[in-house]
Formats: structure tokens, sequence, C-alpha cells
């Protein structure tokens, strides 16, 4: 392991964000250089978004640890990944949630799912399988879920995934108010949720389909 890589670990960890020692562990399992673009491995452990083309980035490691604390998935948890992008988020997923568990990574770009696919491929996991499809409309076929990750920014939370999210789930969610809020929405019921909203990311906007706008 890199020293910069364990460095940005530290970095967050001492930021106060870093709380969990499955998340400190996945982070520092999963590379980050193998999921992003050839042009921008020497960026890989720098705390910032980077480009994976289409118009979409790879999240700032802050903001992922950050999301993946509200959401705290558990050994054994189906989670839904959606917009998984570039794979890294999955990866991270697919430790945390170990070989019992089951992460399902849609994104609506095909290129971008063959990307991801490709690169969470080099961690040697086979607790994931890569959809093609619109990601707001969630995965039925595999719900319900432990846990739903979104890492694009919807207008409001898509009603598709809060019904196919267990009771007792939760889901992580950036929204595109006027702050900029990252979501977490605990479902207590049937028809009942708990929402905490924290202001201050951005992200790129979730792509839907065409005739789901």
């Amino acid at each position: 392991m890199s020293d910069d890589r364990r460095l940005l670990v530290i970095k967050i960890e001492n930021s106060g964000v870093l709380k969990t020692p499955n998340i400190k562990q996945a982070l520092l399992s999963v590379d980050r250089r193998d999921f992003v673009l050839p042009q921008y491995e020497g960026y890989a452990y720098d705390d910032r978004p980077l480009p994976i083309g289409e118009g979409q980035t790879i999240s700032q490691p802050f903001t992922v640890v950050f999301m993946l604390e509200l959401l705290q998935a558990q050994e054994g948890h189906k989670v839904l990944d959606a917009g998984s992008g570039s794979g890294w988020t999955t990866a991270l997923l697919s430790k945390i949630v170990g070989p019992k568990g089951k992460i399902i990574a849609m994104e609506i770009v095909h290129s971008l799912k063959t990307f991801g696919e490709s690169n969470f491929k080099k961690i040697e996991e086979e607790n994931a399988i890569f959809v093609h499809g619109d990601a707001s409309r969630g995965y039925p076929k595999e719900a319900p879920y432990d846990r739903i990750l979104v890492s694009a920014s919807a207008s409001e939370i898509p009603k598709e995934l809060l019904n196919q999210l267990k009771v007792g789930g939760k889901l992580v969610i950036p929204l595109r108010d006027y702050r900029g809020s990252m979501v977490l929405v605990e479902k207590n019921g049937e028809n009942k949720y708990k929402k905490s909203e924290y202001p201050g990311f951005a992200f790129v906007p979730f792509i839907q389909s065409r005739d789901n706008e």
C-alpha cells in the first residue's frame, strides 16, 4: 500500500468523519487508483472528485466516507448502489458487506457500467452484479434492500427507491436544493420515514430516462 493512500485515509479519519472500523478497512483494502482514468492516476489520492468521462465523476473521498458513515451498511446486507459510475463505491460496499452480502450496482450510462464492472474485477470479489439501467427506478428484481446509496443529486427522492427499501433500512441521497444537502432516510415502517439533512454537498445530477423526467 502506498504512503499517499494511507495518508489520505488518516487525513479523513483525523477530520472526524471516518469513525467506523469496517469503513476504514474497506478504504485501506480498495485502491482508488484502480477506479480512475489513466490520465488521473497521479491524483487518485487527492481528496477531490475526478472526471471519469460522460460528464460524470468519481466522488471526493471525504464525501464518500461521509455517505458511508450515514449509510452504515453491515455484513450480510443487500445494497443498491445507484449511479455506480467507476465502481469505487461498489468495491467499498463489497468489502463492507462481505461474502454473505450482495451489491447491485446500477448505472444508466452503458460505457460507465462497463468501466465500473471492469474496475471491480481488480478487487477479486464476487458479491456484486452490475446492471445497465435507470437507477432512479431501482431494481425491483432484487428488492427489498437493506441499504440504498445514491451517488448523484436528484431534485427529490424517487418513490421507487423508498418502496424498494426494507423496513428498518436506510437510504442516502444528495438533493439539489438551495443548500445542496445530503439526506439520510430511515424507513421505520410502511410509509413511515425519518429524514435527516446535512447541507453543503454538490454532486453531478442524477441522469434519468427521458420518459422518467
